[in-house]
């Protein structure tokens, strides 16, 4: 056993080691003529706990900086509304009687406390006081290498900075450099929105050392009390941080005061900047319980110091590589541009083509979660890591009713397992205080979750509009990620160890949660469908009712899951059996007299028809319930239901229906959302001030700016490429008309395959197969293929063998023929083999 596990190790090694060499992909590089006129176009980088917004100005550079860790508060209180959990009786009386108006009342009482804000860190301005005008000015970011430069000339001397963020050393490197000798001259100078001070710590560096809030209010939340709080006086809420800056090399002089660094007569210098709070995990006080912030700060610092610019560089670069090269795609070429990206984006949005933006655009995302989300550090939050006010939009925190899963759903497919683990391990935080917050709040087992959190793993409902607060399902959904990562990786000592125990406790939860309706059908009472509002018979406008759409699809997903994950590890077949009975009884999902999928419960007609939410269409995506291979009524169901929502919406909405729209088939309809997500906004004084869409800087626009829509778009050019949730690894699901030819290498797909594919109209032209854990591969083509090397190759006929591929639905006959002209076959994969297919 402990030998054919070093084996496929070994073979997931070489596997890996050889995508970082072979998909390196050029041109990755976008550029500006000017500097960024405001934080939407500034460039972003960072190493997964610093980040950084590059605004490559001239005389007054400003860099703005944050630290994963940095934000307001501390432990969570689990249980601030003690007398909440009475209510509930009468909120279940109130619906059984279909009264609306007192269910939604009621529910609003069960509500606690606002989570808390992750706070900016502080700018670093680089003062150069030019009398003459810039000529040659370009700004860029290279995204195959996590590096951004700006250059430009005065006075016929040609000045540059290069920047980048080192996870490896964990430092942030800024390298100045001019032409002429000696004719580099600036200051750099540290401030922060938060409570600092600015220190000399050396005569070459110095240290602005800060305090973060106590508390801070959600911008939205408009009270008359103080909305950001310092000053805990029982010393445990409001983390302390540090930022050091140093001259790391020098050959002028250096001047170190309260002011900053003052370089002088110089041709090169090199900065070094660190950063630390005193942060110690979700359950201690950052302050009196708090880390060393300076100690850290000071032992990065002082071991980059001991290295080589080149050095530090080559690491930075090599660390970075080593995701990010694991994938490549062209489309149609990659056909190269001159223009810069705020006009490549006007061009676009005015209906040129760009292949080559639409592969870049994927990679940003790839590139933006490598820079936000390393193991061992803090989740992607609703801006990753990029965020420059006190009080951000929505707190910048965990969203969990969509949000922060979206971040994370491209994260498996588009082969970066790794960066899951910020996630999965903040899901086991969660379930430490949900479980406190299932008990108090609803006398129930197991753990829950709503729909926000923070690093300190809040799980409480919070203050506001029960459409949004009062709703439990957060557990169960964000539960379906710790499935997936196995799913991916095939790593039973993970769900055994991990996965298994928190999956069945937010399944203990929905057990308790649940209650019989009057037909004898497993219901949720009170439900809401996040963040829309219902119209009932009577003319009652509320969101309080039971058994919506969406919770009875997350409950039949964490039960299925775990239904698998038992039968997997051969264990718990008593609770096996349960969910398998209790999943029998959900209330069904219904079909509306629009031919659409119900929302509610009932047939009621929405406020809003156009919301920018889809939640009900969870079981299409990102569940596995509605399939039009497997479920073809209830697939067109949802469709009907997204031709009633439309196409419009914010920028993270557009992600989401792009891969609602991938797992429809219908990938021109999906490339029709890629171009409208790209659509530039956010550019003052013209047609693209407003709206949803792309700002200048590639990230995207609610508005205001949440990453959530960059990660999502990642996710659906993925399940347009690559699905492999049905019961067979589906090639090319929804290519669409426009990417007449293309490749892409390096994708994976659940049972631990990778995937490389080219393909010219529509057809794959060579496929190769990479297995790292073995069985039967299950493929399903847009054309027959045939094997380079001998492999048996069949008809695809009955259930998939490959335990990683049970089918729950029925699959009807002819279901893996859905589109005119495709085909399915099976062959058997040996671990740590590759195989290649051409067409035939």
């Amino acid at each position: 056993m402990r030998l054919t596990r070093i084996r496929l190790i070994i073979s997931a090694f070489l596997i890996a080691t050889s995508c970082n060499l072979a998909f390196a992909q050029p041109d990755l590089k976008f550029w500006y003529k000017q500097p960024a006129r405001n934080w939407n176009e500034a460039l972003p980088v960072g190493n997964g706990r610093i980040g950084a917004m590059v605004f490559g100005r001239v005389n007054d550079e400003i860099i703005q900086l944050n630290e994963e860790t940095l934000w307001s508060g501390g432990p969570v209180n689990t249980n601030p509304n003690p007398a909440v959990k009475s209510y509930l009786p009468e909120i279940r009386k109130a619906l059984a009687n279909e009264d609306y108006k007192l269910a939604e009342s009621l529910t609003q009482k069960m509500q606690g406390l606002f989570t808390e804000s992750y706070e900016p860190l502080g700018d670093l301005i680089i003062k150069q006081a030019f009398q003459g005008q810039p000529t040659d000015y370009r700004r860029d970011l290279d995204i195959s290498n996590a590096t951004s430069t700006t250059s430009f000339t005065v006075d016929g001397v040609q000045y540059s900075r290069e920047i980048f963020i080192s996870a490896p050393d964990q430092v942030m490197i800024v390298k100045l450099k001019s032409s002429k000798k000696g004719a580099l001259n600036f200051t750099a100078q540290t401030q922060s929105q938060l409570y600092y001070n600015n220190v000399v710590i050396a005569p070459d560096q110095i240290a602005m050392k800060g305090q973060a809030p106590a508390h801070t209010d959600p911008s939205y939340n408009q009270s008359m009390q103080q909305p950001v709080v310092y000053n805990d006086p029982s010393k445990c809420k409001g983390m302390r941080f540090e930022l050091r800056t140093k001259v790391k090399e020098s050959d002028g002089k250096t001047v170190a005061d309260a002011e900053g660094l003052h370089i002088s007569d110089a041709t090169e210098v090199v900065l070094v900047l660190s950063a630390a709070t005193s942060f110690n995990g979700f359950d201690k006080c950052p302050d009196k319980e708090g880390k060393d912030e300076s100690k850290i700060a000071e032992q990065h610092l002082n071991a980059a110091q001991a290295k080589s610019y080149d050095a530090l560089k080559s690491a930075h670069i090599a660390d970075f590589q080593k995701y990010f090269n694991r994938v490549s795609l062209v489309i149609n070429g990659n056909p190269k541009t001159e223009l810069p990206m705020d006009e490549r984006l006007k061009a676009y949005a005015e209906g040129a083509k760009d292949p080559a933006l639409e592969s870049l655009y994927f990679q940003f995302g790839r590139y933006l979660l490598i820079s936000s989300s390393r193991p061992g550090g803090i989740p992607a939050n609703l801006q990753g890591i990029w965020n420059r006010e006190v009080r951000p939009p929505w707190s910048s925190n965990f969203t969990t009713n969509i949000n922060t899963q979206m971040n994370y759903w491209m994260v498996e497919t588009a082969n970066l397992s790794e960066l899951h683990s910020p996630l999965l391990d903040l899901i086991g935080h969660m379930a430490v205080t949900g479980k406190e917050t299932a008990t108090n709040f609803y006398g129930a087992k197991g753990w829950t979750l709503h729909h926000n959190s923070d690093i300190w793993a809040t799980t409480n409902p919070v203050s506001g509009s029960p459409s949004w607060a009062n709703w439990p399902m957060g557990g169960a959904w964000i539960s379906q990620h710790l499935w997936e990562h196995y799913q991916f990786t095939g790593d039973k000592n993970y769900l055994s160890k991990t996965a298994y125990p928190i999956m069945k406790s937010a399944a203990e939860f929905c057990l308790d949660w649940l209650i019989e309706d009057k037909n004898g059908k497993l219901i949720t009472a009170p439900a809401t469908s996040p963040e829309n509002i219902f119209i009932t018979e009577t003319g009652f406008k509320g969101s309080v009712s039971v058994a919506t759409t969406m919770d009875m699809a997350i409950i039949w997903d964490l039960f299925t899951n775990l239904i698998e994950a038992s039968e997997r590890l051969g264990t718990d077949a008593e609770f096996r059996q349960l969910l398998i009975e209790k999943r029998s009884k959900l209330f069904p999902m219904q079909i509306g007299k629009k031919g659409n999928l119900q929302e509610w419960f009932k047939d009621w007609e929405d406020v809003e028809p156009e919301h920018r939410h889809i939640s009900h269409l969870f079981g299409l995506f990102p569940g596995r319930q509605i399939s039009p291979l497997t479920t073809p009524t209830f697939a067109a169901a949802a469709r009907k239901t997204m031709e009633l929502r439309g196409d419009g919406g914010t920028g993270w909405s557009k992600g989401w229906k792009i891969n609602i729209w991938a797992r429809l088939l219908d990938g021109n309809h999906a490339y029709k959302l890629i171009r409208e997500q790209l659509k530039l906004t956010g550019m003052e004084g013209t047609d693209y001030a407003k709206g949803g869409g792309t700002y200048p800087n590639l990230l995207d626009a609610h508005p205001p700016f949440q990453i959530d829509g960059n990660f999502g778009g990642t996710s659906g050019i993925t399940e347009m490429l690559l699905q492999s949730h049905d019961g067979l690894i589906n090639i090319l699901p929804a290519i669409p008309d426009n990417w007449t030819t293309g490749e892409v290498n390096g994708m994976k797909a659940r049972g631990g395959f990778e995937v490389d594919i080219a393909w010219n109209n529509g057809k794959v032209t060579q496929l190769t197969v990479r297995s790292q854990l073995g069985g039967n591969c299950r493929l399903g083509l847009p054309n027959t293929i045939k094997a380079t090397s001998k492999v048996s190759l069949k008809s695809a006929k009955g259930e998939n063998g490959n335990a990683f591929y049970k089918n729950v639905q029925a699959m009807p006959a002819g279901g893996l023929l859905v589109k005119a002209g495709r085909v399915a076959f099976d062959f058997p994969a040996e671990a740590g083999k590759e195989y290649v297919f051409k067409v035939k």
